[in-house]
């Protein structure tokens, strides 16, 4: 199984799901690490992701071109110019039309609201990520 965790700024969100995905599935999944800059990539191999690539023009290379089975990250991810303009308009393109499932993190920034989601803490989030990641493991 293909990974691709995408995050920007200081990677802090990609760094934690890296880490938790490792914990609970070890080596039996491969983990790309797309970040905006590379200061957040080096923060998500660090972490433990197998590979790394940074900026616009590698994640939309690897969003097209890679078969991965899901990429995950804050909802941001496909919003333009989230991120403080880190997310470009390109990459969020490319992240929405990615043949594979996308794990979106509702993050209260970009002026969006997900009702039902506002007493989860972001571990709740990844925690129901990785029992999806497990269960397609399993099949």
């Amino acid at each position: 199984m293909k990974i691709a965790v995408i995050d920007g700024q200081g990677g802090g969100l990609g760094k934690t799901i890296i880490e938790k995905i490792r914990r609970e599935l070890g080596n039996t999944v491969e983990i790309f690490a797309l970040g905006t800059n590379a200061y957040a990539t080096a923060s998500m191999v660090k972490a433990g992701a197998n590979d790394g690539a940074s900026g616009e023009s590698a994640i939309c290379f690897c969003c097209k071109n890679v078969k991965f089975h899901c990429i995950i990250g804050p909802i941001g991810i496909i919003c333009p110019n989230s991120m403080l303009g880190e997310l470009t308009p390109s990459i969020a393109e490319a992240v929405f039309n990615a043949d594979c499932i996308k794990y979106l993190i509702p993050i209260s920034k970009h002026g969006l609201y997900i009702p039902g989601v506002q007493h989860m803490q972001i571990n709740d989030f990844i925690q129901e990520i990785i029992l999806e990641l497990k269960k397609k493991l399993t099949h």
